[in-house]
């Protein structure tokens, strides 16, 4: 049963503007809706608002005209509802702009409900009924259609109408929504989303298969491996001969390093000031050698992901590996000694600085793969353009490598989040994968840069 609002137009002053944060009923709520249609007139009709000038509400065309409102407001999206009068949607009768003749008193909530019944059909969501006097004999109506919600089902009309005018007409079995500023018959997007709306809005629940391609690699003693290199390099630099004392040959043979290569022949105080330099660049040759180093000699990793038996819409997947580091992978063709351990003077090149080619590699910003290490942990996000029902998506191996933190872990837990487009549900699951076989960096390195091509 609809309710009955009853008021009376006074004489405050017309409004223009129109607040639809509000819940539209009551009387001050009813007397702003008013105001903002006499003010604008058919510019207030929107997805919320519909006006009318004038119906004859005893006759059948008033009752299909409403009707159709109705059907139209109650097959809304609701998200896109909620954004004006909280969900309502209001349609206006007897007014329009500059003023508000009203109709013919006598309309009564209950009658109209049974007028409207056949159209509707049994099922259909109860709707509020305002009025707001204008004189003795004539009042402004408002029907209010309740907001739509997730779950509602498709309200299609229960009964044909032809009147004079086509726009108004009503097919059996015909699915209304609301325009911009009027109701007409659904397409096919939008029978599909109140489809998605009858399902509650939600999608059934993901099940992802989760694998990890590639080792999760353990090496120890790499700090100290990189530190007797160090060692190593400084004692032969400390062989190498010195420069004559002579300023002439000093000089020439300087010119004819920067030409053609070379670092053996330096004056003692050069020497001293290249050393001093490198020993205060231990923590970043160090810290640069080891990425280089691990980078080139261990294998890459990469995920593959399978949702059963459902498609995942742009999802955006956190995978994180706990009690590791991830570091960008390398070819092992770019591996450089050079880089691995700093050298104390490097060798000039005539054609320039060299290029490392390894570090430049960049990718799109739509490429799908991203990590970076988080704390102690390695995290991958993951946003491809879909998840196919029962089809591996894999990402690359040659985009990072992972090391566990702790040499001696035999195993490491991952941890993986899954959001998607379009749904508020998360997804999420855990694994523990055993960790590869433990190496020892000096083999490690041996392998890698001391092999015999």
């Amino acid at each position: 049963m609809p309710h009955d609002y009853g008021t009376l137009i006074g004489s405050s002053s017309v409004r223009s503007g129109l607040d639809t944060d509000i819940t539209p009923l009551g009387e001050r709520a009813l007397r702003g809706v008013l105001d903002h249609v006499i003010a604008v007139g058919d510019e207030a009709e929107s997805t919320y608002l519909e006006v009318k000038s004038t119906l004859d509400m005893n006759g059948k065309a008033a009752a299909a005209k409403i009707a159709k409102f109705l059907l139209g407001a109650a097959n809304r999206r609701p998200h896109e509802a909620a954004r004006h009068f909280r969900g309502y949607a209001v349609l206006v009768i007897g007014a329009q702009k500059d003023g508000a003749s009203g109709v013919p008193r006598g309309t009564e909530a209950h009658e109209l409900e049974d007028r409207l019944r056949p159209y509707l059909g049994p099922q259909f969501p109860a709707f509020e009924f305002g009025r707001i006097g204008v004189d003795a004999e004539h009042e402004v109506l408002f029907v209010i259609a309740q907001p739509p919600q997730e779950g509602h089902t498709i309200f299609a009309c229960h009964k044909s109408f032809q009147g004079d005018d086509r726009r108004d007409n009503l097919e059996d079995g015909a699915v209304y929504v609301r325009g911009t500023s009027n109701t007409r018959p659904a397409r096919s997007g939008e029978i599909e989303a109140l489809v998605e709306r009858v399902r509650g809005g939600r999608k059934p629940p993901i099940t992802l298969e989760m694998e990890v391609l590639g080792p999760i690699s353990r090496v120890e003693r790499v700090e100290e491996v990189l530190e007797s290199l160090r060692d190593y390099e400084e004692e032969q630099f400390g062989n190498e001969p010195e420069l004559a004392k002579d300023a002439f040959a000093a000089t020439s043979i300087r010119l004819a390093s920067s030409v053609f290569g070379g670092i053996a022949h330096l004056t003692t105080e050069d020497r001293e000031r290249a050393l001093a330099t490198w020993r205060k660049g231990r923590t970043e040759h160090i810290a640069r050698g080891r990425e280089h180093f691990l980078g080139v000699a261990l294998r890459g990793v990469g995920v593959r992901v399978v949702s059963r038996d459902r498609f995942v819409a742009k999802p955006h997947l956190i995978v994180t590996f706990h009690g590791c580091e991830m570091l960008d992978y390398r070819d092992p063709d770019d591996a450089d000694y050079a880089t691995a351990v700093e050298p104390i003077l490097r060798e000039s090149n005539p054609l320039g600085a060299p290029v490392d080619f390894a570090a430049l590699r960049a990718h799109s910003h739509n490429y799908p793969v991203a990590w970076r290490n988080r704390e102690n942990d390695a995290e991958v996000v993951l946003t491809p353009e879909s998840f196919r029902p029962n089809v591996p998506w894999t990402s690359d191996q040659d985009d990072y490598v992972i090391v566990a933190r702790d040499p001696q872990a035999t195993s490491v837990e991952i941890t993986w989040i899954l959001t998607e487009d379009g749904n508020d549900e998360v997804t999420s699951g855990a694994l523990d994968l055993p960790t590869d076989e433990l190496i020892d960096a000096a083999d490690l390195f041996s392998s890698v840069f001391l092999r015999e091509d």
